[in-house]
């Protein structure tokens, strides 16, 4: 049976991804922008969403055409892409913008970078972006290798930008969950996106990384719905339906990583979450993440993040506590 690497990668498997996709916010910013000027903004280490509240202009991304922004556009730009916001009068259409750099009139406000051009009480544009990491374990970037931008116009009726607010407002209070909440509701926002992907002639949803190959898409999905099975690289290239040889290359070029590494960075985070919220013994932790001896779990545990599990779960308990 030969898979076609361009097939669409089943619901299901997207529901088990997704669940095990892991989104955090890096920092956030808000971005204001008032007729007459331009702001500019330098690539980041991380991918951004960037959803426009309200007013209309245009953003540029160097060799691409200019987007237009109206209320409730919702763009992904990716990690080291410079861009540019624009706002015209309307009187004055063609007339010269003032430049802004962005840097230059950074600010923080109630921890939030503030990139202010112009008067900000007549702001045109007014975006709020959260740059952000969605990832399997440490390694598999979900937005790895996005080239171009991702451009979506929501309907208000979807509330983009009441999530995007509630999870700012989470990422800042410091409460108990807070971290959590936030990454729970930026997740909302990547879903809704790719749920959009899936009901548009378009299917761009293929720009992940982890999706470009429908045959190892499968593959991460079965790793994630139960780490701690007895996996090999034989066993993996058959669910991919792949020779041995081919299943190796194919998996590295997409995820950076051996099916092995991966499966061991999955593991890893899945002891993780069981030394957090449950009260299962070190030994029986060390099984449900794929583990027959004890020893070797707890030294690859260590090899990963510095501490044996027993080290982990005190400290987790202790932070807990201390919120």
């Amino acid at each position: 049976m030969i898979i076609d690497p361009a097939a669409k990668v089943s619901t299901g498997d997207l529901n088990t991804l997704i669940s095990e996709l892991d989104v955090q916010f890096v920092w956030l910013s808000h971005c204001l922008v008032s007729p007459g000027f331009r702001l500019e903004i330098p690539g980041g280490d991380f991918p951004g969403i960037h959803y426009n509240l309200s007013g209309r202009g245009r953003m540029l991304i160097k060799g691409l055409e200019p987007i237009e922004l109206v209320p409730h556009t919702l763009i992904v730009v990716p990690n080291n892409s410079p861009f540019k916001i624009e706002v015209f009068s309307e009187s004055k259409h063609f007339q010269e913008l003032r430049t802004v750099n962005g840097m230059s009139v950074m600010q923080m406000k109630d921890e939030i970078h503030q990139f202010v051009a112009g008067d900000p009480e007549k702001a045109e544009i007014n975006l709020i972006c959260g740059f952000f990491k969605a990832s399997y374990g440490q390694i598999m970037d979900l937005f790895a290798g996005l080239q171009s931008p991702i451009v979506e116009v929501f309907h208000t009726n979807e509330q983009l930008g009441e999530r995007l607010r509630i999870a700012e407002a989470e990422f800042l209070s410091k409460e108990i969950g807070s971290s959590e909440m936030s990454s729970l509701l930026l997740k909302q926002v990547i879903i809704l996106l790719l749920r959009r992907s899936l009901a548009s002639i378009d299917l761009w949803c293929e720009r992940f990384s982890i999706l470009r190959d429908a045959r190892i898409a499968k593959v991460m999905a079965v790793m994630a719905a139960d780490p701690g099975d007895g996996h090999t690289v034989k066993s993996l290239a058959d669910i991919a339906c792949m020779s041995r040889s081919n299943f190796m290359t194919t998996f590295a070029a997409i995820t950076g990583k051996s099916p092995m590494a991966m499966l061991r960075e999955i593991r890893m985070r899945h002891a993780t979450r069981l030394l957090k919220n449950s009260n299962l013994s070190i030994d029986q932790v060390s099984k449900e993440s794929g583990y027959n001896s004890k020893n070797s779990f707890a030294r690859v545990f260590r090899q990963t993040f510095g501490k044996y599990p027993n080290e982990y779960r005190a400290d987790s308990t202790n932070t807990s506590a201390a919120s």
